[in-house]
């Protein structure tokens, strides 16, 4: 890569990266670092050839200002648009408050301009003025209701349009605390329920209109996994014009598009969607829909929960019915909705019921075109999701989800425009390949230069296209390092003496090495768990048995209980998945980091075994593509909290011994940082000791 892409214009009298980057690092009192060049370096690289990128940037690296100062110098020069998407709430407050306004004083000066940035979320994510206007009650599942539920949802109503009186942005996420997503329904719309601009008495002063146009006029605009998703899966253009999107935490893009591409039909789904349109058409049109739904709920209440692999004849018929019933209800609708075109109240409703019914029968269709296909050719797999608890809110649910995808992210990101991944978890076994698989790009291979093209994509799937025109995709991963010295300042204990975890809850050795290694570092401990019910019988066992104080999650909001681990050295946090990357504690409240077992998917998992299935179908290990894959991000994730800032020092302990005694471990470990490695309990717990006595 040639050097003057850091120092030399391009095709404008704009500064190069180089003198960019470094008037940003002094704007922030940073100090340059070589892997933030490093990558600054890439990135322009690749905005400049149009080869994507992916490149893992440990933490403390600067990563968000190695890709957005080549991201806003690509945006001044060429007049263009970037799009930057995250997959956390997190992540996009620390850009658009921190880091994009630095960034912007600070190359105002080089640049002649200031550069523009703007943040945008989906339209259910902002206040719906027209929406606050209309008091029926918008949720499928409202016969579950309770008094103490209604009221306690009325009262999160009543506290957003109180908020709405002094909010300038309309945007959830500003209301602090927040609230629920049922409450939330109530004053905000999806696309499809919109009356747009023109016809809605609050279009002038829709926040959400606010917010694209705004994003419209932007250089860089932040946004996140799902609507990125949505922009790739709708016909309809969502996020302004951009050349260029750089994605970061790229580790969750494939399970957030996912989830954005699974769909669900329950039976207080179908219920409600025929009360809604019921009011609007003829009778007998919503009881058909109304009736097929009622004549769901039995049928899946004696259905085996879990993947289907067989339509069961009577639900054949009975998604059928729902299918045609829609159909024949939103035929009519829309057919009434011409009439109420001045009307903005009915028009409101009606667009509400018709998005309604057109889930409804796309789902119903969707679900009986799966099993339609040989098994061998699906591209969906289908399950029936039932709650674990009686009391839970969320119905019981059929759900289809696709396999993979790869092809859709090949032919709608990658082969649209330039694209950036980054993350600090991205090579998992020493390879970019395992994640490069599942966003649809073409092995590596043996190329020279660690590049990859390919015009031909793996079978099944359609070539990447721009502008009508097949295009190769060429690719390169990148591993600029970390700043923090891992074998230095961590040791990775790997308790190999203990038994392998079994399926009745953690083991009493589990119970007393964890108790043992705590008591060593003085509490300080971060204990990351793979399911809830661990969590919950680590922290009953052990409260009993240590002198330091031990919150688990779900005592509080995750937000209080990071604040009281943070504040008070001696407390230990116990959580499961979702406390995995959201945990940021540098200092001394953090010593230690303890993961129970290998987090791999459940077997029974209805899309992860799916997945298996269809890669060994094809001659693939579905074990390591999948399973194995999926442990060891997450294991690197966890492993990850430890080092979050140069000062850092301690342990990783793991205490399932499968990572040292099973074939998979070696690739499992060579995707976790580089610390110093011990099987050795008592040197790991003197080692503990020696940093609880330093404080």
């Amino acid at each position: 890569m040639a050097d003057d892409l850091l120092d030399s214009p391009e095709k404008t009298d704009v500064p190069g990266v180089g003198p960019l980057l470094a008037a940003a690092v002094a704007g922030v009192g940073g100090a340059e670092r070589p892997g933030q060049v490093k990558m600054a370096e890439a990135v322009a690289h690749a905005i400049e050839s149009g080869e994507h990128l992916a490149v893992q940037a440990g933490t403390g690296t600067g990563k968000s200002l190695a890709y957005l100062v080549p991201a806003v110098r690509h945006a001044v020069a060429e007049n263009a648009c970037v799009a930057v998407s995250t997959a956390t709430i997190a992540l996009q407050r620390q850009l658009v408050e921190r880091d994009l306004p630095r960034l912007a004083e600070s190359l105002t000066p080089l640049l002649g301009r200031e550069p523009a940035f703007a943040i945008l979320k989906g339209r259910r994510n902002y206040l719906c003025l027209h929406r606050m206007q209309v008091d029926e009650p918008d949720d499928p599942d409202e016969i579950l209701f309770d008094a103490q539920s209604v009221s306690a949802t009325g009262r999160q109503v009543q506290r957003i349009h109180e908020w709405a009186e002094t909010t300038e942005t309309g945007d959830r996420d500003e209301l602090v605390p927040g609230v629920s997503e049922q409450a939330w329904r109530q004053v905000a719309v999806s696309a499809r329920e919109c009356l747009g601009a023109q016809r809605c008495p609050f279009g002038t002063e829709c926040y959400a209109e606010r917010a694209r146009d705004k994003a419209g006029e932007a250089d860089v605009v932040v946004t996140n996994h799902a609507l990125l998703a949505i922009d790739a899966l709708e016909e309809f253009q969502v996020l302004p014009e951009h050349d260029v999107a750089i994605i970061d935490e790229a580790h969750e893009l494939v399970d957030r598009v996912t989830s954005v591409a699974t769909a669900e039909l329950s039976a207080s789904a179908v219920e409600f969607a025929a009360r809604r349109c019921g009011r609007l058409i003829e009778e007998d049109l919503a009881d058909r829909l109304k009736e097929a739904g009622e004549a769901l709920q039995p049928i899946l209440a004696d259905t085996n929960a879990g993947r289907m692999d067989v339509l069961p004849q009577a639900l054949g018929g009975v998604l059928l019915s729902i299918r045609d019933a829609a159909y024949g209800c939103a035929t009519a609708l829309r057919t009434s909705l011409k009439t109420a075109e001045d009307d903005a109240e009915r028009l409101g409703a009606g667009r509400a019921a018709l998005t309604a019914l057109e889930e409804i029968h796309d789902t119903a269709g969707r679900l009986l075109e799966t099993f339609e296909a040989d098994l061998a050719s699906r591209h969906d797999v289908v399950w029936l999701d039932r709650p674990f608890t009686e009391d839970s809110r969320r119905p019981t649910a059929l759900r289809v989800a696709p396999l993979g995808v790869g092809g859709l992210l090949r032919e709608r990101l990658f082969g649209r425009r330039t694209t950036v991944l980054t993350s600090a978890t991205l090579s998992l076994g020493g390879s970019f390949e395992p994640l490069a698989r599942q966003w649809g790009l073409p092995s590596l291979g043996t190329a020279a230069d660690g590049a990859a093209e390919a015009s031909e994509p793996p079978e099944g799937d359609e070539p990447a296209k721009k502008d009508g025109a097949e295009r190769p995709l060429r690719w390169s991963g990148l591993d600029v390092g970390s700043p923090f010295d891992h074998a230095r300042s961590g040791i990775l204990y790997i308790a190999r003496q203990l038994p392998q975890p079994g399926r009745d809850g953690l083991p009493e050795a589990y119970l007393t090495e964890l108790t043992e290694l705590i008591e060593a570092a003085g509490g300080r401990t971060l204990g990351l768990f793979s399911s809830m019910r661990a969590a919950k019988q680590a922290a009953e066992a052990l409260r009993g048995r240590l002198a330091h104080p031990l919150l688990c999650q779900g005592d509080d909001s995750t937000t209080q209980l990071i604040k009281q681990f943070t504040d008070d050295e001696a407390t230990c946090l116990f959580g499961t998945l979702s406390l995995w990357q959201g945990v940021d504690v540098p200092g001394p409240s953090l010593r230690l980091v303890v993961i129970d077992r290998i987090p791999f998917p459940r077997p029974d998992d209805p899309l992860s075994s799916a997945r298996q299935r269809a890669v060994a179908a094809h001659g693939g290990n579905g074990f390591m593509a999948v399973a194995a894959t999926h442990a060891a991000l997450l294991l690197a994730q966890g492993a990850g909290r430890l080092l979050r800032s140069m000062t850092d020092r301690g342990v990783v302990a793991i205490l399932d011994p499968r990572l040292a005694t099973a074939r998979y471990g070696g690739f499992l470990r060579s995707s976790l940082p580089p610390f110093w490695t011990t099987f050795d309990s008592a040197t790991v717990k003197a080692a503990l000791r020696r940093l609880d006595s330093a404080g």
